[in-house]
């Protein structure tokens, strides 16, 4: 199965890329949104994530590995809403900003740009690496 690319958003102020860095690993919970529920029923182990600090930063920060794919939430009382495992692979070299995103033309489909309320999303393989070549660093492997 091929890896599938996604951006996933927080609120720095609630959990951020440096929790994310400190803890280790973390679950992804907390999502209320149909569309994003849709999304994080997709992902997979081994599939990689955009983390996107929302709020004032609005700019991707780092990557992460899916370490384990959808489940149903802890957090929720319904079990249909889901959560998936996400652990740190490297920060971003250069944060790459939403203006920078939305300036790229070759950036102009990704949901961020798009649909900007939304919490998980995916990212074509060109839009992951376009966005990494914006933040000066390696794709994982």
């Amino acid at each position: 199965m091929a890896r599938a690319y996604w951006l996933v958003k927080t609120e720095p102020s609630t959990y951020s890329w440096e929790d994310l860095a400190r803890d280790g690993s973390t679950r992804w919970d907390g999502v209320r949104n149909a569309q994003a529920r849709i999304h994080l029923a997709a992902m997979n182990a081994g599939d990689v994530a955009l983390v996107y600090h929302s709020g004032g930063d609005k700019a991707v920060v780092g990557i992460a590995r899916v370490t384990r794919k959808a489940y149903p939430d802890p957090s929720a009382e319904d079990p249909r809403w889901l959560a998936v495992d996400l652990a740190p692979l490297r920060p971003l070299a250069q944060p790459v900003s939403l203006a920078t995103v939305k300036q790229d033309a070759k950036l102009a489909k990704l949901a961020l740009v798009r649909h900007s309320r939304l919490s998980v999303m995916p990212a074509s393989a060109a839009e992951f690496e376009r966005i990494l070549a914006h933040g000066k660093t390696k794709a994982p492997r």
